[in-house]
């Protein structure tokens, strides 16, 4: 049987059941037999109903007490009996399933598998599964595979379907010899095997282990190619200047060991006559900005076009402001111009001449960057900042403007190495993994609602002495539905009530309009604004060193990473600054998942932690990306075996780089068939 073959291939399966598989995305064979369990029942020894939980899954040996009787209601054939297991009655419920009426016998005694239901001393169930004493013997010495189904379909169905195609299956072997052994794998019919009919755990272990590693193995196979695909020689060389030198010496502030270890590997991408692409990982406050400002240093010096593209108007704007500041104070060689999409129509075809001709060589601005109207002359380097808020084709088509420009990623976001492993396998990562000197951490307290006045006296005692307040709310306004959770509307106005009515106390949130929010967030920077309240909407932001308090209220209704970022706002002065996290749940859970924020500053454990939680998806909004779409895998549970598949994957390259090799034959034509269907390229 060949794994394209269609569904109806299968004998016992017509047009009605095919079109049932279809429904949950079952067309062939090879869909069918990679249909993985989703969960396995283990069925329990039989037991006496008064043994029995309500609503528990029993098994119970029972003896018809009468004859069925089998009534018509519209559509539906029901049958009720009563059986009894020598001390109690139980009622017995069925739904079209006329054909009982000739196998249930009155007198004789079955087996029945079900859900207990006890109301007021009386014992029913529903739809129970009939069985023979040996029948259900045997299904107690495996474990059962649990499928997704839909209506009309049924796991019986399914095991049935599965087992008739691995009696003629063949699946093919593509793991080169030596690293099968290396890792003491089953063949793949073997797993496929286990993993739909294990006798037991440790068959089901090794099973999944096999497909676990096949998945994450190709997985990664295809990334490293991409990487040498990227890996191009570059149409824009360049050489070291005495521009970033001289600028790293006049800073007010020496740059820290993990600053200078990756603006090197940095320097040696610009300069080493390879396209970089590269990704800047480092926590909130790591001094990752500076870094990107010597890259485009190093890009204008050598005669080209740099562009740093910006998730939001207010951070864009920033940039721009810094560069120019700097441009100024140092006499700098760039020549800047910004774009956004809340430009006026002429500042944009002034920006686009500009940009068009050369007379502007460093371009800031947002997602304005790659529209079709947007023509460079000579764009030989692309940033992008908080990466992970950009979508993959916005960043592809960035690039594209340059024909072939140096890439540099940089991400606020702590990544677990195992995840970026997955996330960015085609990109060099370095890791900015130290914390500038004169940034004190940020002091954390969880506490309840008790605590709100005396966080309202501290906040007013912050601002007493100059300083500026963050306040964090789930919501922009009232939610019946969700009466206990703070808003942002609401909160302003108590505030104006609470604190000292010298205090300026403003709003911000992301139903406003562009031109509103950068003005609050103008005036915050100026420090004509003591405390605003806002939602998430600051979480990418700007620079603000005199906010030294954040208090985040409903602090239990969001991801540890996610508050990890929106802490990232304070603490970027000299000063000591403060998190209060406001938690409005008695759920220890809650209080346990908090914990951990107040007891580390690190983004790289938080985000294992929220990680171990949430699950990649949630975490870091890739579900959309098409990259987290493994049938097996578990980037967390299975982080051991990625590692140390990552290294093979590694290993396997450096010594047959095209797979030419005879034992990697199977490998390279697997891959050259499967290619769109392990991975999209576009979405990388």
């Amino acid at each position: 049987m060949n794994s394209t073959n269609d569904i109806l291939s299968i004998k016992g399966v017509g047009e009605k059941t095919a079109r049932l598989f279809r429904k949950i995305g079952i067309d062939t064979v090879e869909d069918l037999i990679h249909d993985y369990p989703r969960d396995y029942v283990v069925y329990p020894e039989p037991k006496k109903l008064k043994a029995a939980q309500d609503g528990e899954m029993i098994a119970v040996f029972l003896q018809l007490q009468e004859t069925f009787s089998f009534k018509k209601f519209r559509n539906l054939t029901i049958g009720t009996g009563k059986a009894a297991d020598g001390q109690d009655t139980v009622a017995l419920t069925f739904f079209n399933m006329p054909y009982l009426k000739s196998r249930l016998v009155s007198g004789a005694c079955y087996l029945f598998y079900g859900k207990l239901q006890k109301e007021h001393g009386q014992y029913r169930m529903e739809q129970p599964v009939i069985y023979s004493r040996d029948e259900y013997e045997k299904l107690r010495m495996q474990l059962q595979p649990v499928y997704g189904l839909t209506k009309g379909l049924t796991n019986h169905l399914i095991r049935k379907c599965i087992a008739q195609v691995l009696t003629e299956y063949e699946e093919p072997e593509f793991v080169p010899p030596e690293i099968i052994k290396e890792y003491h794998l089953p063949d793949r019919k073997e797993a496929l095997k286990r993993i739909h009919f294990p006798e037991n755990y440790e068959e089901l272990a090794e099973g999944r282990r096999r497909l676990v590693f096949d998945e994450l193995f190709l997985f990664l196979l295809m990334i490293r190619k991409m990487k040498q695909i990227k890996e191009e020689d570059t149409m824009y060389p360049m050489l070291e200047t005495a521009w970033p030198g001289r600028l790293i010496e006049q800073l007010p502030y020496p740059l820290t060991g993990a600053q200078k270890r990756v603006y090197g590997e940095i320097v040696e991408d610009l300069t080493g006559g390879r396209c970089m692409n590269r990704l800047i990982q480092g926590d909130v406050g790591s001094g990752k900005t500076i870094l990107a400002f010597l890259a485009l240093l190093l890009c204008v010096d050598n005669g080209y076009q740099g562009a740093l593209m910006a998730p939001t108007e207010i951070l864009a704007t920033q940039h721009f402001e810094q560069i120019c500041a700097m441009t100024k104070e140092y006499e700098l060689p760039f020549k800047p111009v910004l774009l956004t999409g809340s430009m006026t129509a002429k500042a944009k075809k002034e920006s686009y001449q500009q940009i068009a001709d050369g007379s502007v060589n460093l371009v800031i601005g947002t997602h304005a960057l790659i529209q079709d109207k947007v023509s460079f002359q000579k764009l030989a380097l692309v940033i992008t900042d908080e990466q992970h808020r950009f979508g993959v084709r916005q960043r592809e088509r960035f690039g594209e403007k340059g024909g072939s420009p140096h890439v540099l990623v940089m991400s606020a976001t702590p990544i677990p190495r195992t995840l970026a492993i997955i996330l960015y396998g085609d990109l060099h990562i370095s890791l900015v993994d130290e914390r500038p000197a004169e940034r004190l951490p940020v002091k954390n307290c969880v506490v309840g609602v008790s605590y709100r006045p005396k966080a309202y006296a501290f906040i007013e005692k912050e601002v007493a002495f100059g300083r500026q307040v963050y306040v964090i709310c789930p919501m922009v306004e009232e939610n019946e539905a969700l009466h206990d959770v703070e808003n942002v509307t609401d909160y302003t106005g108590l505030l104006r009530e609470k604190l000292n009515t010298k205090i300026r106390v403003e709003m911000i949130h992301g139903k406003m309009k562009a031109d509103q929010k950068q003005e609050i967030m103008d005036q915050f920077a100026k420090g004509n604004i003591d405390v605003l309240v806002s939602t998430t909407v600051i979480e990418v932001g700007i620079n603000v060193p005199n906010a030294t308090v954040m208090l985040v209220e409903n602090a239990e209704r969001f991801g540890l990473a996610q508050l990890h970022q929106l802490r990232g706002r304070i603490g970027r002065g000299k000063e000591q600054s403060y998190c209060i996290f406001m938690n409005h749940s008695e759920k220890p859970e809650n209080n346990k998942r908090l914990k951990i924020l107040n007891d580390s500053n690190d983004g790289f454990y938080i985000a294992e932690q929220d990680l171990k939680l949430r699950g990649p998806g949630d975490l870091f909004g890739i579900r959309q990306s098409g990259l987290m779409e493994f049938k097996i895998a578990d980037v967390y549970q299975d982080a051991a075996l990625l590692k140390k598949i990552s290294q093979t994957v590694d290993h396997l390259l450096a010594e047959d780089e095209e797979l030419i090799q005879n034992s990697n034959g199977a490998l390279r034509e697997y891959m050259e068939e499967n290619t769109m269907k392990l991975i999209d390229f576009k979405s990388i």
